[in-house]
């Protein structure tokens, strides 16, 4: 089996061995600490261009699925694994991880402490990365080679993941809402989601105009999870700012939080290593419960987390904050139906907590009627 490295952009170098696709990827290094979902989450359209460490150290004994697929490809940049299982034990496999991640060509590395790596990466921030296996290259020339590599600030990514043009998943049962979904990078369970609660989704492209959202006559509009740095997504954000003035009812998840949030006039920054993992305590601030959530974002939204704000679209107010390090998560517009968490209410691995924001876009949209006028 051939040496692997995993060399980080600070010159860190951490010795491995070949394992999944050969040769060469770049990205950057985050850590997920979830011990389940890893399905889940090299389907995720979040993690394109994130070479992701799994700190737990067994990995893929569960194989792989068609129908835990998030999205129709595998999206990360590279994976890198302690020990990854030798065999696949589960009812519901139909697939090898190792056999699947050749044959989507993601690169990869075993061998290696994840762990250590994540404490590294916990201290120093995340930081841009290559995986090398079966190159021909000296340590200095695979630390020069990540160091040419663009870093995630100022990243626009958008348009490598979203929707080429509109689909639509039913309602399931009897139809109670449309519900326009811009596709940032959105998960397949977070249209389920809604189906599953009477509402038919349409899943546009990410730069759909605000005509082309008036045209279905949506009861509210939902902005998607996705990768990159919102603050390159001024197409969008001016989109949502239309919508807000419309009265359309908004629910926004993780990258749509950022872009909901940067509507209102509020900046973004980038987190020293982010939020990732399904382990993340979230307290709603108006009643003290706490969540155990999932989340995946390296940028976080400047907003006040006390008492009310003021916007344009009327008063607001942060309505969840992470208990790690006080990060805003949630926030809404209190005279308007527009709301917003930085985390994954779909979280298809788990946790459930947040789940029932599915059920408050529901209630939202029923005490806020629409009012955009159909063609």
């Amino acid at each position: 089996m051939a040496k692997a490295f995993f060399v980080l952009d600070d010159g860190r170098i951490f010795e491995g061995r070949s394992w999944a696709a050969m040769g060469k990827t770049f990205g950057e290094a985050v850590f997920q600490t979830g011990m389940t979902g890893y399905q889940e989450t090299l389907t995720d359209p979040s993690y394109h261009k994130q070479v992701v460490v799994m700190t737990a150290p067994h990995i893929g004994n569960t194989g792989v699925n068609d129908f835990d697929n998030e999205s129709k490809k595998y999206w990360v940049a590279g994976f890198v694994v302690r020990n990854p299982s030798t065999l696949t034990s589960n009812w519901r496999s139909e697939n090898d991880l190792e056999a699947e991640l050749i044959e989507q060509g993601i690169v990869g590395i075993q061998g290696v402490d994840t762990r250590a790596i994540t404490r590294h990466l916990r201290d120093r921030g995340a930081m841009r990365v290559g995986i090398f296996s079966g190159e021909n290259l000296t340590r200095e020339e695979m630390v020069i080679e990540v160091r040419k590599q663009p870093a995630m600030a100022g990243a626009y990514l958008c348009a490598d993941v979203s929707t080429p043009s509109t689909y639509v998943v039913p309602a399931i049962g009897q139809k109670r809402f449309t519900v326009a979904a811009l596709d940032l990078g959105i998960k397949g369970a977070t249209p389920r989601a809604m189906a599953e609660r009477g509402i038919e989704v349409h899943v546009m492209p990410f730069d759909s105009t605000f005509e082309d959202i008036q045209a279905i006559s949506p009861d509210g509009v939902f902005l998607s999870n996705g990768p990159g740095d919102p603050a390159t997504m001024t197409a969008t954000i001016d989109l949502v700012r239309e919508i807000l003035i419309a009265e359309v009812p908004v629910f926004g998840i993780c990258f749509g939080h950022q872009i909901l949030g940067r509507a209102l006039g509020f900046e973004t920054y980038k987190l020293q290593f982010g939020h990732r993992g399904i382990n993340q305590p979230v307290m709603d601030k108006r009643t003290g419960k706490v969540e155990i959530t999932a989340h995946n974002h390296g940028f976080a939204l400047k907003a006040p987390t006390e008492g009310v704000f003021t916007t344009v679209f009327g008063p607001g107010q942060v309505t969840h904050v992470c208990l790690n390090d006080d990060v805003v998560e949630g926030l809404e517009l209190s005279e308007r139906g527009a709301f917003s968490v930085q985390y994954h209410p779909e979280a298809a691995a788990g946790p459930h907590d947040a789940a029932y924001l599915f059920d408050r876009f529901v209630q939202v949209m029923e005490k806020y009627p629409r009012k955009v006028a159909t063609h």
